[in-house]
């Protein structure tokens, strides 16, 4: 195990108590379990289902959570009635996660909990995370970032802990989807899940279908674009998207990529 492990559990020890902001995925799901083994029942999770997050990944958390025997709390957040986040400017998720703190942090305060803690890694830093902002500005933690973890070593912790998100694909909010200036719409959010759970289907493993109106622009790993572009498996994704409203359905040979709709910012 990484010498970063007894310093993260070192750091959790101090904290006392905590409101783990919980996904189920990778990052959240090992700093959930190892604030339960650290804390016990001083560490609880609180997931928030919403429009903009797939429905069968908040069931697959909340029974992992379940598995792990860690409390969790349930919540519901609706920011497309934000028009900060609607209009989908660059700094939307900053307006998301404002609204997801500060309910996080009525929760805690409700439970007696001493902080919010979330699971932001180094790796984040080398992107732009405006949510991150409003976390800190809220006075939310981020312990595997103060532990020094990046994400590989949260992968291979993850793996000798026995949590099966070890080698779960990256998965992002399906608003960041839509390039920036397009609004999100309840509808638009339905299409995209559904042409990405096609996707899973057929055995892709990482993917993004990238919604630029009436153009699909699929994102797949490097090594899964032959199988995309094998004739009856194009065939088959074709029809579905057409199915789903798309016009033209297109894949990005540059692959799957994180934050590419972060292209366009001109970020120093």
């Amino acid at each position: 195990m990484h010498q970063e492990y007894e310093r993260l559990k070192d750091i959790l020890c101090k904290m006392g108590s905590m409101l783990v902001a919980y996904s189920g995925g990778v990052d959240s799901a090992f700093l959930t379990k190892v604030a339960h083994d650290t804390l016990g029942d001083s560490a609880v999770a609180a997931i928030a289902s919403s429009a903009t997050y797939p429905s069968s990944e908040i069931d697959s958390a909340i029974e992992l959570a379940h598995n792990l025997n860690v409390r969790l709390i349930c919540l519901h957040t609706d920011e497309l009635k934000n028009e900060a986040f609607a209009r989908n400017a660059p700094d939307r998720c900053y307006h998301c996660k404002m609204e997801l703190f500060r309910k996080l942090n009525k929760i805690a305060s409700d439970e007696g909990l001493a902080f919010v803690a979330h699971g932001a890694n180094i790796d984040d830093l080398g992107d732009y995370r405006p949510g991150q902002k409003a976390a800190r500005e809220l006075g939310a933690r981020a312990p595997l970032q103060e532990a020094g973890f990046t994400k590989a070593m949260i992968r291979e912790c993850s793996k000798e802990l026995g949590l099966p998100t070890w080698d779960k694909p990256s998965l992002a909010c399906l608003s960041s989807r839509f390039p920036y200036g397009t609004p999100i719409t309840s509808n638009a959010l339905t299409q995209i899940d559904a042409a990405e759970t096609l996707l899973h289907e057929l055995g892709f493993r990482q993917v993004r279908v990238r919604h630029h109106d009436t153009i699909a622009r699929i994102e797949v790993e490097s090594s899964e674009l032959p199988l995309m572009l094998d004739l009856g498996m194009r065939n088959r994704i074709i029809a579905r998207f057409k199915e789903l409203g798309y016009t033209y359905v297109t894949v990005d040979i540059e692959g799957y990529r994180t934050g590419s709709m972060n292209a366009v910012l001109d970020i120093k």
